[in-house]
This record gives structure tokens, sequence and C-alpha cells, in this order.
């Protein structure tokens, strides 16, 4: 359910509700949050709640550090797992100057900006989101191991699957909160998960990212464990990935998938380091399934792109290189654009590479492209690159990777 501002302040009153945490994120897609009581909250519709900016990564220095977050109401959203009396809600939000002007390193109003621009040339972009993480057992003093929570393999069952419990405690909690995972198994790796969501907005998508590492922590915290996101966090083990689910329709109904997908491919390389943002995203890339080349075929895990089997509402393409370390505001933000860019320059699909790249030969893969194979080569990807510097303001750019 989507609220208005009168809305929210009425549910805040009715529902006794005790604090409200204000919700943003770095450019590195790490999220933040204020915690306000409610008598200050017709303050944060009206003017904002102030804060230093100086202090976060990537926002810029001292010298012009004061900040407002505005929330969104139409994300309000209520955290189960606190007590029923004096319940806590949470809402994202937008982030301006004092003056009102939009900040922008403000990659949630970006990707707003960016998703509406495209229906306003008439195609609207739709994302599906699967994020794998690592259950990783505690020490004596509660820090993290690399010990993983089992050694089951990809899709067992109990009790070799120690997770399917905490999954569904984290789908069960999600779905309170009106996310709905579509389905959850285990991975390929020891202690390895994976939690898919069904397609939605591109705004929506990227929320539901969000609060979805959140809630894994927490559930992983109350159980005695760690979730990990990071990309590779086992050195001769499956990294763990973010696949994106995509898909266009233009105003007259017409499918622009493959337009898309020759776009993103076209731009891949430059936007790497917007979706592989570690240096330990690149250990991850060429085995277990995820790609290393620039290529693309139809059910084929081990492309950069595959086009699922399926027809009608789930036809969709699968971008299989960002990982979990990515800001998926950023990244949504940079496959409209690339996306956008296949459809009006009416872009061809390269021929389709219907082979095993995991194992061909060195012959074979040298009529491939690779994407960048560290994170300096991606900075440099995407520092010479016109798409980026005319999708992501320069301010951002400069917080990313120094101009």
């Amino acid at each position: 359910m989507k609220y208005s501002q009168s809305e929210v302040i009425q549910y805040i009153r009715e529902e006794e509700v005790a604090f409200i945490h204000l919700a943003f994120c770095d450019i590195f897609g790490r999220q933040k949050n204020i915690s306000i009581m409610p008598n200050q909250l017709p303050r944060a519709f009206d003017q904002g709640i102030p804060f230093d900016a100086s202090a976060i990564a990537g926002f810029g220095d001292e010298t012009r550090s004061d900040l407002l977050l505005r929330p969104d109401p139409e994300t309000l959203m209520l955290l189960p797992w606190r007590p029923e009396h004096g319940q806590v809600v949470r809402m994202f939000c937008s982030i301006v100057y004092p003056d009102s002007r939009p900040f922008e390193c403000d990659t949630r109003s970006l990707l707003r900006t960016t998703a509406a621009q495209a229906e306003g040339m008439g195609y609207r972009f739709l994302f599906g989101a699967e994020q794998e993480f690592y259950l990783f057992k505690l020490d004596e003093n509660g820090e993290p191991t690399k010990l993983p929570y089992d050694r089951a393999g990809y899709m067992d069952i109990a009790p070799e699957d120690r997770g399917e419990n905490i999954r569904r405690e984290i789908c069960l909690t999600l779905a309170r909160m009106g996310i709905l995972p579509e389905c959850s198994h285990h991975e390929e790796g020891p202690g390895q998960n994976e939690i898919d969501f069904k397609y939605s907005d591109p705004l929506t998508a990227a929320d539901n990212v969000m609060t979805f590492q959140s809630i894994v922590k927490f559930i992983a915290q109350r159980n005695g464990l760690w979730a990990d996101f990071s990309p590779k966090p086992l050195p001769d083990a499956p990294g763990s990935g973010f696949h994106i689910n995509m898909s266009v329709q233009g105003a007259d109904g017409r499918d622009h998938l493959l337009e898309m997908v020759a776009g993103v491919l076209d731009k891949i390389e430059e936007m790497t380091l917007f979706l592989n943002p570690v240096e330990a995203s690149y250990a991850r890339f060429g085995g277990h399934k995820a790609p290393k080349y620039i290529s693309w075929s139809e059910e084929n895990r081990s492309q950069l792109v595959r086009l699922p089997a399926a027809v009608g509402e789930y036809r969709r393409a699968e971008l299989r290189s960002p990982d979990p370390m990515a800001n998926p505001y950023l990244a949504l933000t940079l496959m409209i654009r690339a996306g956008l860019h296949g459809i009006v320059d009416r872009q061809a699909l390269p021929e389709p590479a219907n082979l095993n790249l995991f194992q061909a030969d060195a012959e074979t893969l040298k009529s491939f492209k690779c994407l960048p194979q560290s994170l300096d080569l991606a900075r440099a990807a995407a520092a010479r690159s016109p798409f980026i510097r005319g999708s992501l303001p320069r301010q951002l750019l400069e917080g990313c990777c120094g101009g």
C-alpha cells in the first residue's frame, strides 16, 4: 500500500509508533538511517531532517556538509520484529540541499528521475532481483568467521541444508513487510543461499534489494550467524551474484527486450565499475557460473546475458555479472540508460554464443571480448566513457572514482 503524507501521520498516531527510521544510502550502496520521534514527522515532510554529509562516504567534504532528508511517504513500512508497543517504521528518503535542490549524489532520486524519463519516452522498464549470500558462524566473541553454517550443495534439503529455517524466517518477515519473494533455495557453495523476487518497477526493485539485505543480516544475527554479501568470501567456493532480470515494453505494448539486451551488451564494459565495485568482484569472474566474456544466448548460464525459457509476462533477460556489493539504484539507472541506447538506436544483437564458455578452448575464446578483469581496469573504462559521463552526475563520479 502506498501512503500520502497525511495518511502516514495518521498511521503513526493511530498505531502508536514510537520511532521512525529515515533511510537512505551512500553512493556505494550502504544503507544509512536517522531515527526521529513522531513529533518530528511534520517537520521532516515540510522541511527535511538535517545531517552531516561530510561523514558519509562519497558525499563531499566539510565545506558544504549540510544536507536534508525528506521521507517518501509511499515507502512507509512497519519493521515487524520490533515490539508491538512502541512500534518502529521505516521510510526511504530523498536527499536535498538546504535550498531544496536535489543532491546530485542521491542515487535513489537519480533512479526515480531516470525511470520517469524513460516512461516519458514511452518505455516502461521492469526488474527482478536474485541475490546470493553466505551464512557464516560467529566466534566466541560474536565476531564473523569464515566457517560456513553448513556443507550442503545446490538445492539440497534439510538436514544437510541448515539454512532452510533461516530462509523461511527471512521470507515470512519480508512478506509481512509487503515484499513477496518468489522462491528460495540453497546455492552451490557451503553455507550459500539465494532468494529471488518477482519483477517490479525500478524504484521498488531497488528499494526491495536494500530492504532484503538489511533483513537478511538482522535475522542471521538473531540466529547467531553472519550474513555475508561480499562477491567472493571463500577463495575456493562459488562467488555470490546479484542477477538482475530485466524487461521493457513500449507504450504501444511492443516488447523491446532484444534491443535492451543489445544496448546493455554494448555498454557493459563501461558500466562494470558500478555493477562490480570492489576488488573481490573480479575474483568471481570466470568460474562457477559467473561470466567473464561479453556474450549472450538462451538458457545458457555460462553467458553474461541469458534469455530464460519463459513466455508472456515472464519473458525477460538475465544479466549475470553484477554482485551484491553494487548500489542497486546506480545499477538499474545504468541498465535503463543502456537499454534506451539500444532501443533508440535500434541496435541489433550480435550472434548468440550457443556454447559453454567455461569449457571452450583458448582459440574459441579469442573471438569474445572480456569484461574488465580488475577494479583498476573497470575504473579506467568508466573514466573514458561518454556514456557514463552522460548518465551520472559529475559529483557522483568524483565520489566513485575520483572524476
